[in-house]
């Protein structure tokens, strides 16, 4: 699901560990021991699918023995009511693990639908939507993958993939000039894009040849500048105060990509649910 295993069997333990502590006395207490039932699990509102693989590795790590079977692929755009996942197994483990599935599928389902609707505000223009860092700690390789569900493009998995120097970089390393200059030194390898407030700093990372300028919460006047100035030396990227109010407004300004935060810190959790029988 373009998370690793390692990532994911890593979460899943720990939210797993977070809800059922030393087990799910409800169940244990209510539903005999070998009680087997099926569920299945839908969506009761409008959105775009993405975690479904990570169901099954919730119930894969409750228990093997619950049958997990996907009816609809990440990625997809739904409207309710519609089934997206069955599981037949031991009723206990379907129970235990119920919450902890929905929890993860609802944000993730959330996270796709809002970055679909950026998506599809700016279609037309040529311009892409970028995820950020503000995503849900622990849950960024996540966040980040259902991004890319919804339509947008991952920027830099964290701190230590790509260069991103910003204003307080710049204010510590001593400009633009120098702060490239040492980014490309350490590591040669490695993109990097640097954020500017102004048309002189503009100016001055388009000489320093960065692969991306990052405009920041600048005035669509100015960014058009901006774009013209750059003339297609380097990706230019807006950045701060996007809204679904302005984003076609911004994208019109002929900018490459558009960095939305909003798409992981505020995105609203799709409604799922769980139905037993």
């Amino acid at each position: 699901m373009g998370v690793t295993t390692s990532d994911l069997d890593a979460l899943v333990s720990l939210a797993l560990h977070e809800d059922l502590g030393d087990g799910d006395i409800t169940s244990e207490a209510t539903i005999p021991d070998g009680r087997r039932c099926t569920a299945v699990i839908l969506a009761k509102a409008p959105g775009v699918v993405a975690g479904v693989e990570i169901v099954q590795a919730v119930f894969r790590a409750v228990d093997p023995d619950v049958h997990v079977e996907l009816l609809i692929a990440d990625g997809t755009p739904i409207t309710p009511p519609l089934d997206l996942i069955t599981l037949e197994g031991p009723a206990r483990s379907v129970l235990a693990g119920e919450r902890t599935a929905l929890n993860l599928l609802g944000r993730m389902c959330g996270v796709a639908t809002a970055t679909r609707e950026y998506v599809t505000a700016v279609a037309g223009t040529g311009a892409r939507i970028l995820d950020t860092r503000k995503t849900m700690p622990g849950m960024r390789a996540l966040d980040k993958y259902a991004v890319a569900c919804g339509g947008g493009v991952n920027h830099r998995m964290g701190l230590y993939d790509a260069f991103l120097i910003k204003d307080n970089h710049l204010r510590v390393a001593g400009g633009v000039t120098r702060a490239v200059a040492l980014a490309r030194a350490a590591h040669p390898d490695l993109p990097v894009t640097v954020e500017v407030e102004n048309l002189d700093q503009l100016r001055e990372a388009t000489s320093c040849t960065a692969e991306r300028i990052m405009l920041d919460n600048m005035p669509t006047d100015v960014m058009r500048e901006a774009v013209a100035i750059v003339a297609g030396r380097a990706e230019v990227e807006a950045s701060g105060g996007i809204t679904l109010a302005n984003i076609r407004e911004v994208a019109l300004t002929g900018v490459d990509v558009i960095s939305v935060g909003a798409i992981t810190h505020s995105a609203n959790w799709l409604d799922v649910s769980m139905e037993v029988s």
